[in-house]
């Protein structure tokens, strides 16, 4: 990658596919006409003319090399985790004074009082905007967008014009919104106090996706919508600048996915199971909110009968959407399609690439029908099926199942946002609707509860992975909660990225505590998930690890009780 080539980054005519090349650099021309950009010594992105994104993309290369599409999970409780509880303590008044945290999300409005220490200055102890296109001011290696350092942002504030020097802002409010509840400084008569007041914050904004592939997932131009390598290139510049500090940071990732297997694999789920046992850091991720929204199908296929049907209601006016089938391995799968009118297509039997575009007679409908037997993260079958101008009514597709084993396969819709809440299954199921990265092993994925009422959260993903890792960890404050807005005034929302928020500030007081204080300085993310999985409150009328509550809700006082008892001298 070079300064001419990085245009290629922020164009539309030209897609970011994945290259999983493990230092053989002769996977990094795997596409035609290609510039790859080296991410680490697994992955390298490469910019690709985009209309290498046809019907034969998935047969010829796969699903792999796409990045997954993420969007936003949230539509001040801090009694409920016992944080104040905890500052009563004169000893442990831990507000996140020498601590990172940081955000991975749509930007923040730095303007704003609530983030800035007593003094005036800026709690952002940095600020990478990748929408803001400048010359030579991005982070090293990246090659895009623009990086701000504390200096230039203490600079802003005191201009009479702040957005001439630092021109970045949150035009969504979800960042804003998150970032607040992590270190937001306390405003009495609002009732709102950030979990970690006294922390340094780093923002990344995340650029919007690329059109061409949003084109390609039927997702509107005008949705919030991420792509996967963008979110890994913020996690690797936190990491860094928390390096460079030499100070310990909590990381929130607000976003999620419901592309992909469900499993816990992929680049950005494999990165955050690398940097899991780094000391100093921790990081804190949202379950989603799909449990209730009816956008996941599962059947088991009776061997006998060899097949199953799932019945799709399409809503009045969704122009388009894509729908993956996950098979379960050893057997192979095969569909045919009934449309709400009656007209029939027969089953499109197995074979290793199927591409394959139907047209109805009496419909406008289009629909694109990709298979992939061994898909080369999970070696589990997919059908990618995308649906262009749907006819409304009740769909029905009849799986197939061939092979002397019982079968199975899971279904799922894109998530809330990316396609109309009137577009859903007629029997669907709640669970295994965790989206990505909170379907991986390790970070800390965190559902929501309403702290008033100690309900879950109406719409709360339930997990747990399809292959079993126990998803969700934790339940955290995310119904009816105190956030700040873009008028720089307070109000409220619910959704599991404020409960990851939220979490994200309790994480950053443990390593106040543990790295700050020295008390316990090989402290990390895997290390402080057992510990709030120990000190969890748990009800005596559930079972636990639960797919809906995790392993309980946090607590931080009690953290401390059994800090207290491992650490008797501390």
């Amino acid at each position: 990658m070079t300064q001419e080539e990085k245009y290629k980054i922020i164009s539309n005519d030209y897609t970011d596919l994945f290259l999983v090349y493990n230092r053989n650099e002769k996977l990094l021309y795997r596409f035609p006409d290609s510039t790859p950009h080296i991410f680490n010594t697994r992955y390298a992105i490469g910019y690709t003319p985009a209309d290498i994104l046809n019907q034969n993309f998935i047969g010829q290369y796969g699903y792999i090399p796409l990045p997954h599409l993420y969007g936003l999970t949230s539509e001040i409780s801090l009694d409920a985790s016992e944080v104040r509880k905890l500052r009563q303590l004169p000893r442990f008044n831990l507000r996140g004074k020498g601590v990172l945290v940081a955000l991975i999300d749509t930007g923040i409005d730095y303007t704003n009082p609530i983030f800035r220490h007593q003094d005036g200055s800026s709690k952002i102890a940095a600020l990478w905007d990748q929408t803001i296109d400048s010359s030579d001011q991005y982070p090293a290696n990246t090659f895009y967008g623009t990086e701000y350092n504390n200096e230039q942002i203490n600079l802003a504030l005191r201009s009479n014009n702040p957005m001439d020097i630092v021109p970045s802002t949150d035009e969504i409010g979800h960042g804003t919104m998150l970032a607040g509840i992590m270190v937001g400084s306390e405003v009495q008569e609002s009732e709102f106090s950030g979990v970690v007041p006294d922390a340094d914050i780093i923002i990344v904004k995340l650029k919007q996706a690329k059109q061409n592939l949003k084109d390609f997932f039927i997702i509107s131009p005008d949705v919030p919508c991420y792509q996967e390598n963008d979110i890994m290139w913020a996690y690797q510049y936190i990491m860094e600048t928390a390096l460079k500090l030499k100070r310990p940071c909590a990381v929130c990732i607000g976003l999620g996915s419901s592309q992909g297997s469900h499993d816990g694999k992929g680049p950005l789920n494999n990165m955050l199971d690398f940097f899991a046992d780094f000391t100093g850091f921790t990081y804190s991720v949202s379950a989603g909110n799909e449990g209730n929204m009816k956008r996941h199908f599962y059947s088991e296929i009776d061997p006998s009968t060899r097949n199953s049907v799932v019945e799709m209601y399409v809503g009045e006016g969704e122009l388009g959407f894509s729908m993956e089938i996950w098979g379960n391995a050893p057997n192979t799968y095969s569909i045919d399609i009934m449309s709400p009118t009656g007209e029939y297509i027969p089953r499109i039997a197995e074979s290793l690439r199927t591409n394959q575009e139907i047209r109805f007679i009496f419909e406008k409908t289009l629909i694109s029908v990709n298979y992939r037997l061994a898909e080369t993260y999970t070696g589990e079958q997919l059908i990618l099926l995308r649906f262009l101008k749907p006819t409304p009514g009740i769909w029905r597709i009849q799986v197939y199942s061939r092979g002397d084993l019982p079968g199975s396969y899971h279904i799922w819709l894109p998530m809330n946002g990316f396609i109309s809440a009137n577009t859903y299954f007629l029997s669907p199921d709640p669970y295994t609707t965790i989206t990505s990265p909170g379907n991986t092993s390790t970070p800390l994925t965190m559902t929501a509860y309403n702290p008033a009422n100690n309900a879950l959260y109406e719409n709360a993903s339930y997990g747990y992975s399809r292959n079993g890792y126990i998803n969700p960890d934790l339940a955290a404050p995310g119904v009816g909660i105190i956030v700040p807005d873009l008028l720089k005034g307070f109000t409220t929302a619910s959704g599991t990225g404020l409960a990851a928020a939220h979490t994200a500030g309790i994480t950053a007081i443990m390593l106040e505590w543990g790295i700050v204080n020295g008390f316990y300085p090989s402290m990390n993310s895997t290390v402080v998930k057992k510990y709030l999985i120990r000190g969890a409150k748990r009800s005596k009328v559930l079972s636990y690890p639960n797919p809906g509550w995790g392993y309980g809700i946090i607590d931080l006082y009690n953290v401390f009780n059994i800090f207290r008892s491992d650490f008797p001298r501390q």
